[in-house]
């Protein structure tokens, strides 16, 4: 696990509320505070869907919205004269890049080993931060894919261009 510290703000919050830099990502949930406070539950309910949707959305495989869905929302939240006074995104990678990650790494463990790999995004009077989780389905002192995971995230900002520190 690994925080990182974004430098540009704005530059960040442009790149998650406007452009489809984080669109793969799942959305755990999502917390916006600003005159209210605003939950968001990003677990999928597939009973809304007709047996034909829940196919075509893949919902055996995919249990959260895609940021892509719920971007705009956030985005009506949060935009405005005023900054927020805090946020929180959690996010989760696709099965489909977990998948990839795995593979890529020759990780030792399988996909059905990893509950989630995990990002979350908090801002908040001291700033914004990028903290890195992984949630297992097993116990195992093996650190080879939370080291993974956090080499992957750094790679990803400094690919889209997102300056950060380590605090």
């Amino acid at each position: 696990m690994i925080a990182l510290q974004i430098q540009d703000i704005k530059d960040f919050m442009n790149r998650l509320l406007l452009k489809e830099t984080f669109d793969p990502f799942l959305v755990i949930e999502a917390t916006i505070t600003t005159y209210n406070t605003f939950h968001i539950d990003g677990r999928l309910k597939p009973d809304y869907y007709s047996p034909e949707e829940r196919e075509n959305l893949n919902l055996a495989e995919h249990h959260f919205s895609r940021w892509q869905n719920l971007r705009p929302f956030c985005l009506e939240l949060i935009k405005g004269k005023r900054t927020p006074l805090s946020f929180q995104f959690t996010f989760q990678l696709s099965p489909e890049n977990t998948k990839k990650l795995l593979d890529q790494t020759e990780s030792v463990f399988s996909f059905q080993d990893v509950n989630g790999l995990i990002l979350n995004i908090r801002y908040d009077s001291t700033g914004l931060f990028c903290t890195t989780a992984l949630s297992l389905n097993i116990f195992t002192m093996d650190k080879s894919l939370e080291h993974a995971w956090d080499q992957m995230i750094q790679k990803f900002l400094l690919k889209q261009e997102i300056s950060f520190t380590l605090p």
